[in-house]
């Protein structure tokens, strides 16, 4: 059988393949950046930016270059892909992340921060700021991790169980109004049938994931992963002995955790106080 020759000689990654199109409508048209961001209103310096793959942008810079363009729909669809496409996280979360996309089940612990997957864009980018992200790499990896929410989505979405130390909700934002909005998410992600939130209470004492967030993928061929990480780095532990160590840790954990009617209380006081703090 002959060997299949590439067409178009475009990129098949996304991210790249989306920069190409961008350049090559703009140049198409003989138009400059500077001219292209005076005749749509944006600042130029960010289509050269989105023409380079260093940032992606947002939906309605996009949806304004399609209409601009005559390639209605055309530009946004090669947005939705690169915002999906994997290979926008680090590398150490690339493996995991084709894991969780597989996942029949995910099991969650939070010793201080929430999972990404029940983030709002307001704490997914004060948390990811604090690590040292900022600029072009913070808009994307805000970008990618909004991107992952849309896996609790859905008809198809696996059963999802978080427990968040109580430590999670006794650490606000800075932002008080980005608080009660994460607060609020959390609050309605929690009442839907397929998502379980609990609450582990300080008085719970010491267990043995005192120091460890962790995930557990169950898969589709019946075997469990599990991924532990910090704010700096993570690690896939796929090896049997060392997952059912973390699960029998984690057992412990959900029998101390606050019952789910019992957490959404807690949560409901969390808010309060928040909206009390705003008024104030």
């Amino acid at each position: 059988m002959p060997t299949r020759r590439v067409v178009t000689g475009r990129s098949r990654e996304p991210r790249a393949r989306f920069a190409e199109e961008l350049r090559s409508l703009r140049t198409a048209r003989g138009e400059s950046l500077r001219q292209l961001g005076e005749r749509l209103g944006w600042d130029w310096s960010l289509f050269g930016k989105m023409e380079k793959g260093e940032t992606l942008g947002g939906p309605e810079v996009v949806q304004a270059l399609d209409t601009y363009y005559g390639t209605p729909g055309l530009l946004l669809a090669l947005w939705e892909l690169a915002v999906s496409d994997k290979s926008q996280f680090r590398e150490g979360y690339r493996r995991y992340m084709a894991l969780e996309a597989e996942a029949t089940s995910l099991w969650h612990f939070a010793v201080s921060v929430l999972p990404g997957l029940l983030q709002t864009p307001g704490y997914a980018r004060e948390l990811l700021a604090a690590g040292g992200l900022k600029g072009e790499e913070l808009d994307q990896q805000v970008e990618a991790r909004m991107g992952r929410r849309e896996l609790l989505e859905g008809d198809t979405a696996p059963p999802f169980r978080t427990i968040l130390s109580e430590a999670v909700l006794r650490t606000p934002l800075r932002d008080v109004g980005q608080w009660r909005r994460q607060l609020e998410h959390l609050r309605e992600v929690g009442e839907q049938g397929d998502v379980t939130v609990q609450v582990l209470p300080q008085c719970a004492g010491p267990h043995g994931l005192v120091s460890t967030d962790v995930w557990f993928l169950r898969l589709p061929e019946g075997r469990a992963v599990a991924y532990t990480e910090n704010a700096y780095w993570g690690e896939l532990i796929e090896e049997n002995p060392r997952v059912e160590r973390l699960q029998r840790a984690y057992d412990v954990v959900r029998d101390r955790a606050k019952s789910p009617p019992d957490s959404r209380k807690f949560i409901l006081r969390m808010l309060e106080e928040a909206s009390c703090s705003t008024r104030t």
